[in-house]
């Protein structure tokens, strides 16, 4: 711990020091007059490094998109007031999906607030504790920092709820305790989730039996791998559980690529009414399901199709079990599935449900580019271990029925649907992927509508030397909602850009990236091919024309369900 002396430790390295544990190596932020101290700590620390984004939503967002490659816990920095209300959206987007973010707000200093002073950046009330009351509502804990004594506690129970939870937490520091010494004793302990509630072995015992016992009997068992496996770092579990007893093993949406897509036991994605056809029968037809970490949205479901009988299904989640009709608090994935993979036997050939997981396509698309073919091809790209981020629209929902392999990572925000999400989150994702022990491409998928919400980020990449491979899909507008709801409505439509001089207009050096215009499958394919193209050595910018009413398969049924549910 660099920043430490004499067992003294200042108060924001304090604070770095426990996010450097935790295995944050790049911060994400906007600079503002309350924080800027703070980022003086950064600027000059060793182990911790820090980039400037254009606004802070987007910062919001590419620490969302690192904390997701990384698996651990992404960080960005604001001012108080406008800056934390600008990335306010991101951080409610992060609590929803489950996504550890540690959001720091420099806030002016303690004497200051005291005085109730009338300050920039306020609303002029003398209410300090205005935007606490919002943070609130979107994160695990809070801390306000405003006593030296008392802060390493209260930085250490907010991360800790931060862990437990897995969801934003929210650390306000004034200016004037940045720098103050505090005792640096407490880092030597690893902060720990704690768990409030008493033991609960004889209830895991009990429940560990009936699983195994289920497991055992059923003539069709299955399991669902759903998002906060993730998010809660059970998926290492469940695949020994999966290779133990050789059950067929699904996906949701927000579940996708937990698992290796080629693994001979993945049955597919299931999303209710909206999973492919052989799929759907396949995980509907089993007589025990075993769902572990599920989240019930309605993009994640099909709009509440998915058919998990509570007769027939076990739900594993990271504070309670529900066992067919019965639900049992305070006991845990975590503990349950450990067991259950010591006692549970293999399966039987018969208990073992064949699927065929993917879409059956015939030759190679040739002429104008169509969401059916897209999305085929694009599986012809993928390598392993490359990261893959989509856009909530017709990009997620293409992505959702393409094959990625071994090693692979996704990303979409299917839960909050914030439009733009994935231009920001791409940009943490790429500076995640640099970090990677393993090589590791980071490939977007974006419409136009979208970009143009966070499109600024695009030269934090080109300024950071991050080389994402984009592809811009310009369908001429917000296709999703013209699916939902006013196809032919003005509001729907959007300005079009000149989307390949954007990297000039941003100021990217001129070896730094290539464009590329496609139109046919024939010029998208043979871009693909292109050894220099495929090798990321560079930002790779893409755009692919597409029809203005063409969308995947699965959104045009979730359009449907959606429409129906809000009419």
């Amino acid at each position: 711990m660099a920043s430490v002396q004499n067992g003294q430790v200042t108060l924001g390295n304090y604070l770095l020091e426990r996010l450097i544990q935790l295995g944050v190596k790049q911060a994400f932020g906007v600079p503002g007059d309350f924080n800027m101290p703070f980022l003086d700590l950064i600027e000059d620390h060793p182990n911790i490094g820090y980039v400037g984004c254009c606004n802070e939503l987007n910062a919001g967002y590419a620490a969302d998109g690192y904390a997701r490659v990384t698996g651990k816990v992404g960080a960005v920095i604001t001012t108080f007031g406008v800056g934390e209300l600008s990335a306010t959206n991101a951080i409610a987007g992060a609590h929803s999906e489950r996504v550890q973010v540690v959001h720091i707000v420099g806030v002016p200093s303690t004497v200051l607030q005291g005085h109730q002073a009338v300050l920039h950046h306020t609303l002029g009330d003398a209410k300090f504790d205005a935007f606490l009351h919002i943070a609130q509502h979107i994160t695990a804990a809070t801390a306000t920092l405003f006593h030296a004594e008392t802060a390493a506690a209260e930085i250490d129970q907010c991360l800790a709820a931060m862990l437990l939870k897995a969801r934003p937490c929210y650390i306000t520091i004034p200016t004037d305790l940045v720098n103050v010494e505090i005792s640096a004793k407490s880092l030597e302990t690893p902060l720990r989730p704690t768990i409030d509630h008493p033991s609960k072995e004889p209830t895991e015992a009990f429940l560990v039996n009936r699983i195994a016992h289920l497991f055992e009997t059923a003539k069709k068992p299955v399991v669902l791998i759903d998002a906060c496996s993730l998010r809660f770092h059970v998926v290492d579990i469940a695949q020994k559980l999966i290779e133990k007893t050789g059950v067929t093993f699904f996906t949701s949406p927000m579940g996708k690529a937990a698992l290796n897509e080629s693994h001979p036991n993945f049955g597919g994605i299931y999303i209710g009414d909206i999973s492919m056809p052989a799929v759907k029968e396949a995980f509907e037809t089993a007589d025990f399901i075993l769902a572990i970490g599920t989240m019930k949205s309605d993009f994640n479901s099909g709009s509440f199709t998915w058919r998990m009988p509570g007769e027939r299904t076990v739900e594993l989640h990271s504070d309670h079990v529900v066992f067919q009709y019965g639900r049992f608090e305070g006991v845990t994935f975590q503990t349950i599935l450990p067991l259950l993979v010591e006692q549970v036997t293999p399966l039987k050939e018969s208990q073992k449900v064949a699927v065929h997981p993917w879409p059956k396509y015939l030759g190679t698309p040739t002429g104008p580019i169509t969401q059916e073919g897209l999305w085929p091809l694009t599986s012809t790209f993928f390598k392993e271990n490359d990261i893959v981020f989509a856009e909530t629209g017709t990009s997620a929902f293409g992505v959702l029925e393409t094959k990625l392999p071994k090693g692979a990572i996704f990303g979409a925000q299917i839960l909050w649907g914030s439009i733009g999400w994935a231009g920001g989150s791409i940009l943490g994702a790429a500076v995640a992927a640099e970090e990677s022990v393993v090589p590791r491409r980071t490939i977007l998928f974006m419409g136009d509508g979208s970009w143009q919400l966070t499109i600024q980020e695009l030269s934090t990449m080109a300024r950071y030397k991050v080389k994402p491979i984009i592809f811009l899909l310009n369908n001429d507008g917000y296709t999703i909602e013209r699916f939902i709801h006013g196809p032919n409505r003005h509001y729907n439509d959007i300005q079009a850009w000149k989307w390949t001089s954007l990297l000039d207009v941003f100021g990217a050096a001129e070896d730094s990236y290539a464009t590329h215009q496609v139109k046919t499958f024939e010029e998208l394919s043979a871009l693909m091919k292109e050894p220099s193209f495929a090798a990321a050595d560079k930002i790779q910018f893409v755009e692919i024309f597409i029809g203005k009413m063409d969308a995947p398969r699965a959104l045009k049924l979730q359009a449907s369900l959606t429409a129906k549910v809000n009419a």
